[in-house]
């Protein structure tokens, strides 16, 4: 990051219920919620797995890249902004609940779910990622994990190697204490700003969302919960104040080494 340039984020989250497995009626459903925003949004967050809902039945995913990754790419085009979000693909043969950061310019990365969440058998479906990713924005490193990745700080650690960290989820009401402090644990521990993407609604297994989409600062306040609001919400990360912050505490030069194995 080069310090000397301070520069805002402006990150638009959307919190929505979907449509389970149904990939044509989700994207429906979020151009509609697309259509409102502006090229001002440098960032655009959707939830995890969002053209089908938190789904094992692969016979709904797409080819990978496939018509919701240049459905993404679109958007992005149009609106100017970097659109994020997971979804279901088949990647040469292997099933991936694959985040994609599409951008402006036409190109994409992306980043497969680290943690398959084993209590519901994902694991027995999908394959996982083994690589982190982080990429730019105006200056911003940002890190993008999915769900159950949030229950696992060592892979969640802050090298000094993003500003920002972002989870989508599709994270059950049942356990929304968990989501809500370990949201607050990861900000802080790792000195940066966090955002958490969850849905809302209920999905085809009968379990509920309760969303609370929030976004956090690198203290681990509250700048903004969602709730339960099925909306959009756009707001402003300050570098400026992060870079303040870091400077007077700087605990991440205090921290123990990992190797990630």
């Amino acid at each position: 990051m080069n310090q000397n340039t301070l520069g805002d984020l402006r990150v638009a989250i959307v919190q929505t219920s979907l449509v389970w497995q149904d990939i044509k009626a989700n994207r429906l459903l979020l151009n509609q919620k697309l259509t409102g925003l502006s090229d001002a949004t440098d960032l655009i967050v959707l939830p995890e797995m969002f053209t089908t809902g938190f789904s094992m039945d692969t016979s709904h995913a797409e080819l990978y890249p496939g018509d919701t990754v240049f459905w993404m790419l679109e958007w992005a085009n149009k609106l100017k902004s970097v659109i994020m979000g997971s979804l279901m693909l088949n990647v040469d043969g292997l099933f991936r609940n694959r985040l994609i950061v599409a951008k402006p310019n036409g190109s994409h990365e992306f980043y497969d779910k680290r943690h398959l969440f084993s209590l519901a058998g994902e694991n027995e479906h999908y394959t996982a990622g083994q690589t982190r990713l982080v990429f730019e924005i105006n200056n911003w490193r940002i890190c993008p994990l999915i769900c159950y990745d949030l229950r696992f700080p060592v892979w969640s650690r802050n090298k000094n190697d993003y500003d920002l960290l972002i989870y989508v989820a599709n994270w059950p009401s049942v356990r929304s204490y968990h989501w809500n402090q370990l949201l607050k644990a990861r900000a802080i521990e790792n000195q940066s700003y966090t955002i958490g993407v969850n849905r809302i609604g209920q999905d085809g297994n009968g379990f509920e969302y309760a969303g609370d989409s929030q976004f956090i600062n690198p203290e681990g306040n509250i700048l903004r919960n969602m709730l339960n609001n099925d909306e959009v919400v756009v707001s402003t990360l300050y570098m400026e104040s992060l870079i303040s912050y870091r400077t007077k505490y700087q605990f991440l030069s205090d921290a123990d080494e990992f190797v990630m194995i």
